[in-house]
């Protein structure tokens, strides 16, 4: 079988006419001599034969007749030769690339042609980089601020209402600072609420316990209850930093709440955790397994 040749469009011979000037009867700034020596050294081929004279006698029409009756191969080489000839002259001269997309656009042609593309521009002013994504959530120093001062509670040495108190803004500032919009303790008519804060379209009212002693049933009935009374999208976090008895659970069924003890702040804080992705694990976890209090550290295994 003989070589393929070039089956080159109206719009290939136009945009190779665009960055070569072929159909002006020119070619770049070539005269004839040079025009045949650089076809003759670089490409091994006899421009000026007889059988690329069928349009006339020009540079130009040399070259079309060329394009249309040479093999695939020939012309890929020609054209990349070409450009290459172009390109230095354009970078002596200072001269902008005038032509839109012509890198692109050749190269495109010469993989039509079973060639490669063109090498990267190596004058080229490189992209910016990216833009640093800002980092997401509190910095480091605010999460160790808040590790620390919780540790701190933990030595306090104050009455447990004092205790209790610092606890409850405690917790409000560690929902602050992951974006939960946390309020501080309120009453209502004949109810105390420790706090509350919002995620993921609910608000969740907070019962805050620094008690030793595990929380039992009749603690998790009476904040249930505050629930019940509340609309349907109204959920509960119950913080219990001694934790909750094994009897609680087995008289106890929870309805809209989740449970969290001192030992899961300790590691939330600890390994920098985001405490909405916290509350999002609990309560998907309750959801599919009936358990709304599982550990932190089950729930994010090292």
């Amino acid at each position: 079988m003989g070589e393929l040749m070039a089956q080159l469009t109206t719009t290939d011979m136009a945009l190779i006419d665009n960055i070569f000037g072929m159909y002006g009867g020119y070619v770049l700034d070539f005269s004839n001599d040079r025009f045949a020596a650089f076809f003759n050294r670089d490409l091994k081929i006899d421009i000026y034969h007889d059988r690329y004279a069928i349009h006339g006698t020009s540079k130009g029409k040399h070259f079309r007749a060329f394009l249309e009756v040479a093999p695939n191969a020939d012309v890929v080489r020609t054209l990349i030769a070409l450009w290459e000839y172009r390109e230095a002259g354009m970078l002596d001269r200072g001269e902008a690339e005038s032509v839109p997309n012509a890198r692109q656009r050749l190269s495109s042609l010469l993989v039509k042609l079973g060639g490669t593309t063109l090498p990267a521009d190596p004058n080229a002013v490189p992209p910016p980089p990216p833009p640093v994504p800002e980092p997401k959530g509190p910095s480091e120093g605010v999460l160790a601020a808040s590790e620390q001062e919780f540790l701190a509670m933990i030595a306090m040495d104050e009455a447990p209402q004092q205790r209790g108190y610092a606890f409850e803004r405690f917790l409000k500032r560690w929902c602050d600072i992951w974006g939960l919009d946390a309020h501080a303790s309120f009453r209502t008519v004949g109810e105390q609420i420790d706090g509350s804060f919002q995620h993921e379209g609910s608000t969740y009212l907070v019962e805050a316990k620094w008690h030793a002693r595990p929380v039992d049933a009749a603690m998790l009935h009476g904040f249930q209850g505050k629930l019940l009374e509340r609309p349907d999208w109204t959920r509960g976090l119950y913080v219990s930093y001694g934790g909750f008895s094994g009897e609680s659970f087995d008289a106890f069924t929870a309805r809209r709440m989740i449970m969290m003890d001192g030992t899961d702040i300790y590691h939330a804080l600890n390994r920098r955790l985001d405490l909405a992705e916290v509350i999002r694990k609990k309560v998907r976890h309750h959801s599919e397994r009936r358990q709304p209090f599982a550990r932190v550290t089950d729930l994010f295994p090292v």
